[in-house]
C-alpha cells in the first residue's frame, strides 16, 4: 500500500514539476556511500566529493523517464568525467532484483548507490521521479530537476558545463 501511495504521489507531482532552482544557500545533505573510488581514493560520503561537480540522480526501476535518463547520464559521464563531473544514481527500489533487472537492460557507467529505505531521498525532499540535483564544487545544490525531459537535455548539459567552468 505504501508503494502505491508513493507511486501516485510521484506521478502526480512529476506532471507539473519541470525544473526548479534552489537557493544557493542549500548545502547538499550528506550521506554515506559504498564501493566508490575516484582518483584512487575511497569515497565514503557525498561530502568526500568536494572539489568536484556532482550530478545526483534518484531513480527506480518502474520509472519510465528514468529509462530515458540513463543513456544521457552515461553520455555525460563519458564526456565530462575527466573534467571532475561525478554522477551518482541512487536507486529507491525496495526489491533489489528489480534494480538489477533495470541495470541489466540499461547498464550504468556511473556509480549506483542503493537506498531502499528512502532515507536519502527524504533528506532531498523529492518532488517527482526521477529527481536530480546538480551540486557545485563547494557542496552546494545549485540546480534541481523533477522529471527528465529529452527536449531539455541541452539545457541540463549547459548547467553541468557552467558549473564545471567555475
Amino acid at each position: 500500500m505504501r508503494f502505491i501511495l508513493l507511486l501516485a504521489l510521484l506521478v502526480s507531482t512529476a506532471n507539473f514539476a519541470n525544473a526548479f532552482t534552489r537557493s544557493s544557500a542549500d548545502e547538499a545533505p550528506d550521506f554515506p556511500m559504498t564501493n566508490i573510488k575516484i582518483d584512487h581514493k575511497d569515497i565514503n560520503a557525498l561530502s568526500d566529493l568536494r572539489g568536484k561537480v556532482v550530478y545526483l540522480d534518484f531513480w527506480a526501476s518502474w520509472c519510465v523517464p528514468c529509462r530515458r535518463s540513463f543513456p544521457w547520464m552515461n553520455a555525460m559521464h563519458s564526456k565530462y568525467k575527466k573534467e571532475d563531473l561525478v554522477i551518482i544514481a541512487i536507486n529507491l527500489d525496495q526489491e533489489p532484483e528489480l534494480a538489477k533487472q533495470f541495470l541489466a537492460e540499461l547498464p550504468a557507467a556511473f556509480h549506483i548507490e542503493y537506498n531502499p529505505s528512502g532515507s536519502i531521498a527524504e533528506k532531498y525532499q523529492l518532488l517527482g521521479m526521477p529527481s536530480s540535483y546538480l551540486i557545485d564544487k563547494n557542496g552546494v545544490i545549485r540546480v534541481a530537476h523533477a522529471g527528465f525531459f529529452q527536449a531539455k537535455q541541452a539545457r541540463y548539459e549547459a548547467q553541468i558545463s557552467a558549473l564545471l567552468a567555475e
